[in-house]
């Protein structure tokens, strides 16, 4: 595509956005504070800058893809950050998974020093980020959400404008408690699978096309069945997610009884040490007093 992109943030996830937009032709600069991060990017022809604010002066798109709401604030917003460096009407685009209304308060800052803001968190993970199919939920101006995708066209397969600033994030903690909740089913039954002697690596075929079929069903039973942890993404994330959910059910009087459960275990396994451990270490959780630790 030709785009002139920064991209704040190059972690797993990151990382895997960068690798397929420089892929797809796109001129990247990329700020990290993990510099190992900026030059597995660089070894694939990004170019390191040493701040945020010096990477959105040389791009007429910036793409965040960090941890929490405090630290994309202080990316943007903060000494050196991207407000500090962006030329007027530089669009960012926020991939991050954030709370909707810290969303709202962050457009709203970015528009009074002339920037628009778009926020597009992703379902899919680093493996459908590197071939271009990454489902995005965007939330923002009509206008910058289609501007946003002459990027972001690059890295998805599905993009849907949800609404103002912070829709796409809401829609993104739907996406979570969905994900959360089928992990532990998918965990739960392979348990079953295994206990009652059925073989376990037979079940996604077995199942596939049937109304228990899903896309964790096939990807994760056997990773599960096998004790598969090599790491895709962080049950410590999915806490951070989860916790964004709840507060939004709070704030909305929703009941979430599934959602509270479903959190509890991913805390015991995040309190065990195992949060920054990929889902399919939920496994942990159902394992046998007979069997070795996965990890």
């Amino acid at each position: 595509m030709n785009n002139s992109i920064a991209l704040i943030g190059a972690g797993a996830m990151g990382g895997a956005i960068g690798e397929r937009l420089l892929a797809t032709g796109n001129r990247l600069a990329v700020f990290d504070l993990d510099k190992a991060k900026v030059e597995a990017l660089v070894a694939k022809g990004a170019i390191a800058m040493a701040t945020a604010a010096e990477a959105a002066g040389a791009a007429d798109y910036v793409i965040l893809s960090l941890n929490s709401a405090a630290i994309v604030r202080r990316a943007v917003f903060g000494e050196d950050g991207v407000a500090s460096g962006a030329k007027p009407g530089t669009l960012i685009i926020d991939m991050s998974s954030i709370d909707p209304e810290a969303t709202r308060q962050l457009a709203a800052d970015a528009s009074e020093k002339g920037l628009r803001w778009v926020d597009s968190p992703l379902s899919g993970g680093a493996p459908k980020a590197l071939i271009g199919e990454l489902t995005l939920m965007a939330g923002g101006e009509a206008e910058d959400v289609a501007d946003a995708h002459k990027v972001l066209s690059d890295v998805a397969s599905n993009y849907t404008h949800m609404g103002p600033a912070g829709a796409g994030q809401t829609t993104k903690l739907i996406n979570q408690v969905l994900c959360a909740l089928n992990f532990m089913a998918v965990a739960e039954a392979t348990r079953l699978a295994l206990d009652a002697g059925v073989d376990a690596l037979k079940i996604p075929l077995a199942l596939k096309g049937g109304r228990a079929d899903s896309a964790i069903l096939q990807e994760y039973l056997p990773r599960f069945a096998t004790r598969d942890y090599r790491r895709t993404g962080r049950i410590d994330n999915m806490v951070k997610d989860l916790n964004a959910a709840q507060d939004l059910a709070r704030r909305t009087h929703t009941a979430m009884p599934l959602t509270a459960l479903c959190a509890e275990v991913h805390r015991l396994l995040t309190a065990a040490g195992l949060g920054g451990e990929d889902q399919a270490a939920l496994m942990e959780f159902f394992r046998r007093k007979d069997e070795e630790p996965g990890i």
